[in-house]
């Protein structure tokens, strides 16, 4: 797929995006009869800085590497409570002086010379709520980008100021926003061998992590924890769900009192979400019948390459990338400037977005000193973690959820109803499709309006532990375009409230 488009496949971006994807370079369809496809793939460093650039995010470096390295206890955090300068006092917040916020570095015990970077807002309700994590897709966008521009407690006003985020997950959550893996965002290394490229290595980073986190902080031990994201973290949240959940059973340190993970607007199950593409655009009106009928004729060369990575791996799965993301080039080709994360605007830029505030401000050098990273650079979106994970594309992470389901964690799939590349409707096709023991009765189960402040906000299906909700009038990244709809899910969700009665009735706080 084109240099700009697995960029621009449902994996991120942001996320977004993180969460997001690219794709080699592709040509343009000459006629209605012309299906085009990729040439032999760029390299995917070059894919990568393409998506960054359309970003209009620029960093310096591709990772952040240190020989003289300022954080040096082994296995231990290193934190500090801090203060963003710039946050407007009269925006009406509370005093971050009664607040708990922390910003950190852990040396990752299965790397080399690995420090991985969060920062950690208590709650600004009561340190009684859970404790979430949140991870940014990607690969390799920093979750900074999501703390200030969909659900951390701040926002970007004016001359790069900061006023409180009236929606942020603070309000309902201890929040843990992650920089990962090694290479993204703050976090860094002083060997090249640390890069991860796969779920078993992603995995168990975070899952140390969160061992030597929650030894620094016991009083969150007994808290419920859950795991959110989006984009491309529709593969790290099943992973590292079933690292923590695997690790409770064979007590393995510190128990994580692990109650559920929420996946937003994922890249999950490929095989099935890619197979979903055409239907969303000829339904949304983005192609016709005729492009309907002959772009899915790259349907089976699309299954059979993610057939083939799961049966042989490497370079079969960076292949099947390519393989696969022609489907999305074509319908992109016949779009015109459509944002492929929210189809009711223009596309400006490679990626639509400009997250670019987030990049001068924490490279400003008072911000720097406020969170202790020295001189480190701030590494907005990776192209070397990007490159590094291109096998991991195409693996099948639904795989493991049915297992977690049984055991009782909860699940929430949500997806915003305008956003093509990891559009709903194929995240509910894998969720209706995955087998498990309630999956007759999930199926069968009724749709109801998902309501906030008595109006519809979305629709809501689930059974048991599992839940699924298309949001209304949201793309890619649900609480940046709803955020008071998506705090109140996540509310309702982590209260079991996000849920239907046996007689059908919505329970949801008003």
């Amino acid at each position: 797929m084109a240099s700009s488009s697995i960029l621009k496949m449902c994996v991120s971006f942001f996320m977004l995006l993180l969460l997001i994807s690219i794709s080699p370079s592709f040509s343009y369809p000459t006629n209605n009869n012309d299906l085009r496809f990729s040439p032999t793939a760029s390299l995917p460093k070059l894919q990568a800085e393409r998506l960054i650039r359309g970003l209009n995010l620029f960093p310096k470096d591709s990772i952040n590497k240190l020989h003289d390295d300022p954080h040096l206890a082994p296995g231990k955090i290193v934190e500090k409570k801090f203060s963003f300068p710039k946050l407007d006092g009269a925006s009406g917040g509370p005093s971050v002086q009664e607040l708990g916020h922390h910003a950190g570095y852990y040396r990752l015990p299965r790397a080399k010379a690995a420090r991985m970077f969060y920062f950690f807002f208590e709650s600004r309700s009561s340190k009684d709520d859970p404790v979430v994590i949140w991870l940014t897709g990607g690969p390799g966008c920093s979750s900074e980008l999501a703390l200030f521009y969909e659900n951390g407690p701040f926002q970007f006003t004016y001359n790069l100021s900061l006023a409180w985020n009236d929606y942020g997950w603070d309000k309902a959550s201890n929040i843990l926003f992650v920089d990962q893996p090694t290479g993204t965002g703050f976090s860094y290394t002083s060997d090249e061998s640390d890069i991860r490229h796969d779920e078993d290595g992603v995995s168990n980073d975070l899952y140390d992590f969160l061992q030597a986190f929650f030894k620094e902080h016991p009083q969150f031990v007994k808290n419920d924890f859950f795991i959110t994201g989006e984009s491309y973290a529709g593969h790290y949240i099943p992973a590292l769900a079933s690292r923590v959940h695997q690790g409770n059973k064979a007590n393995q340190g510190v128990h994580i009192n692990l109650k559920g993970f929420a996946i937003g607007n994922g890249l999950t199950n490929p095989e099935i979400q890619y197979q979903a593409y055409t239907d969303y655009a000829l339904d949304r009106g983005i192609i016709a019948k005729s492009d309907y009928n002959l772009i899915n004729k790259l349907l089976p060369a699309c299954e059979q390459a993610i057939k083939t990575c799961a049966t042989e791996g490497g370079d079969a799965c960076e292949s099947s990338v390519y393989v696969c993301n022609d489907i999305f080039n074509n319908i992109i080709n016949l779009a015109g400037n459509i944002n492929y994360y929210d189809i009711r605007k223009k596309c400006e830029g490679d990626l639509c977005y400009d997250f670019s505030n987030v990049e001068t401000f924490l490279n400003e050098k008072t911000v720097r000193d406020a969170l202790g990273v020295g001189d480190l650079d701030f590494v907005s979106c990776s192209s070397r973690v990007y490159s590094a994970m291109m096998q991991d594309w195409m693996r099948n992470l639904e795989a493991g959820i049915p297992a977690l389901l049984e055991d009782g964690i909860k699940v929430l799939v949500y997806a915003g109803e305008e956003d093509l590349i990891c559009n709903w409707l194929g995240n509910s096709r894998w969720v209706h499709a995955m087998e498990w023991s309630g999956q007759k009765e999930f199926r069968e189960s009724p749709t109801v309006q998902f309501l906030v402040d008595g109006a519809e906000a979305g629709e809501l299906k689930s059974h048991g532990p599992l839940t699924f909700l298309k949001v209304n009038e949201a793309g890619h990244m649900v609480p940046m375009d709803q955020p008071k709809a998506a705090l109140q899910m996540l509310s309702s969700w982590m209260q079991g409230k996000l849920t239907l009665t046996k007689s059908g009735d919505n329970l949801y706080p008003n």
